[in-house]
């Protein structure tokens, strides 16, 4: 205490002095502060500045790159076509083709035809992403290009750039646009709401039907739970994307069902129109589901088939059935059935037979007993496929069920067909009611059913794994594919947004799931506590 009472200051001047004193070196200390923030706030403004500036030239040396870029392919191009002319052979000459690989996309090392060409192959050509690396390599070596080829790993990035591309970039919202709605599912609870559109003033109804190229991809929506409300508010929230839809064609899943009827309610512009394959199906379901004869028909086809696909006799082996939606393929059963007549006339009047009558009689014989049953089928199949080529093509429009109806293979024989014919000219009378005078709407969404078809063999083996990424490729197999349009697909998309959206929608996949459910715990290393160690 002594000593510190010794260490302090004392001041002799008078207190009045001191407190001048002391006020004026404060004053001039707050001054300094005040001249340090204001310097410090300068030198902020220009850091603001220079980071701006320097963001500014990173773009101009981006775009600079790029010029030069195209400037040097310009320049290859030229000295190819001096070195043409110049030598005036066939074995100097370079193909025009090949100047094609020699263009490469900013900040890419293979070029848009090796793009192009990969993506090509992989949706056009049913080729795996493998066989598409491989295919670039035996053409780009037989053509004696030099140019490498890509690992099948790009490509695949590639095509999911392309997918999200396609799917994110603007669409018109003054269109009056027809949307095809549809749930594709696979192992695991996630379902996904795939919305593709085409503007009305595009159906190429009723000059054709409606190809891939024609629709644009609207909405990919994976959901874990979907009900009528989840449906209404994606399609509420893929509205504000495209303005209200005119149309929108979909089954009558009873989710998508509800959804849509509280859309069209809410927004009484929309209609909505029940694809015809559903509905054929439904009406086949109606009449045969009740008919003993066909069960016990497709019944004994389905054990035939068990009892001779080991035999001589599998080659006359029936079809296998579907065990879901079955009623959309009746025709590869009925038509069997009138294959096996025809054979049994066949063997009665060859006298060389290459199959045993006993067992062709013991297997195959009932066939016999539904000769009446099947030409009664037939006719119900003519019906049905005639109504849905017709509104495939056509479209609905007001005219559409007095065409139909008199179509020549629309005619009825029976008054089971009959009941068939006026069930579905009915439906599509009911279906007309909501056209405008001179407006042609889409009356068939089997293009979406197609995409699903070409997912499922892209995946093959990853199907079991849940949704993965691969669902972009869905977008990117619809609307027109160009070497433009993939170009600005690989230029404006980075990798890391198509895994950002993955992240966001699709999660882990059930593959990874079960990964970690069964990966093996584990081993942590045991050290002694070191008090129990000193104890």
């Amino acid at each position: 205490m002594g000593d510190a009472q010794k260490r302090e200051k004392i001041y002799k001047s008078p207190r009045r002095k001191l407190v001048r004193f002391f006020e004026k070196s404060r004053n001039q200390w707050k001054e300094k502060c005040r001249e340090a923030k204001a310097g410090i706030r300068v030198l902020s403004n220009r850091v603001r500045f220079l980071e701006k500036g320097r963001e500014r030239l990173k773009n101009q040396m981006r775009e600079l790159r790029a010029e030069l870029a195209r400037m040097k392919s310009e320049e290859r191009k030229r000295e190819k076509e001096y070195e043409i002319l110049k030598k005036k052979t066939e074995e100097a000459a370079v193909p025009e083709y090949a100047e094609e690989f020699d263009i490469a996309p900013f900040g890419h090392s293979y070029s848009v035809a090796h793009i192009f060409l990969f993506v090509s192959l992989v949706l056009s050509s049913a080729t795996g992403f493998r066989g598409a690396a491989r295919a670039i390599g035996i053409f780009t070596s037989f053509l004696r290009l030099p140019v490498s080829s890509p690992s099948w790993y790009s490509g695949r990035l590639w095509l999911l750039r392309l997918g999200y591309y396609k799917l994110t970039r603007p669409k018109a919202k003054a269109e009056k646009w027809v949307w095809i709605v549809d749930h594709t599912v696979q192992t695991g609870a996630e379902k996904c709401l795939v919305i593709l559109g085409i503007p009305l003033s595009s159906l190429p109804c009723p000059e054709r039907c409606v190809s891939h190229e024609d629709a644009e991809p609207i909405a990919l929506l994976p959901v874990t739970k979907s009900d009528g409300e989840v449906v209404w508010q994606q399609l509420e929230q893929t509205a504000e994307v495209t303005g209200v839809p005119r149309e929108i064609i979909a089954d009558h899943g009873s989710d998508l069902k509800s959804g849509i009827d509280k859309f069209c309610r809410k927004h009484e512009e929309t209609c909505f129109i029940y694809d015809i394959k559903h509905k054929t199906a439904a009406v086949l379901k109606c009449e045969l589901g009740n008919d003993g004869e066909w069960s016990e028909f497709s019944r004994s086809a389905s054990q035939t088939k068990k009892e001779i696909q080991q035999t001589p006799l599998a080659p006359l082996a029936p079809p296998s059935q579907r065990t879901k939606s079955r009623y959309m393929n009746t025709d590869i059963l009925i038509k069997w059935g009138r294959n096996m007549l025809v054979f049994f006339e066949k063997q009665e009047r060859e006298a060389d037979k290459e199959y045993d009558p006993e067992k062709i009689e013991e297997k195959l014989g009932w066939v016999r007993g539904y000769e009446k049953q099947i030409g009664e089928w037939e006719e119900l199949l003519r019906i049905v496929k005639t109504a849905e080529s017709f509104v495939r093509k056509e479209g609905i429009c007001n005219g559409t069920c007095r065409e139909l109806r008199e179509l020549p293979d629309f005619q009825a024989g029976t008054d089971r067909s009959e009941k068939i014919r006026r069930e579905l000219s009915a439906f599509v009378a009911e279906e007309e009611l909501k056209v405008r005078p001179g407006e042609r709407l889409l009356g068939s969404s089997e293009v979406i059913e197609s995409v699903f078809g070409k997912l499922k063999r892209m995946e093959q083996d990853q199907a079991k794994s849940g949704f993965t990424s691969l669902l972009l490729s869905v977008a990117a197999m619809v609307s027109v594919t160009t070497a433009e349009v993939v170009r600005k697909a690989v230029e404006k998309i980075p990798t890391k947004k198509v895994s950002e959206w993955c992240g966001k929608f699709l999660g882990k996949s059930v593959q990874a799931k079960r990964k970690e459910a069964f990966a093996p715990p584990q081993k942590t290393e045991q050290k002694q506590d070191r008090f129990q160690r000193a104890a």
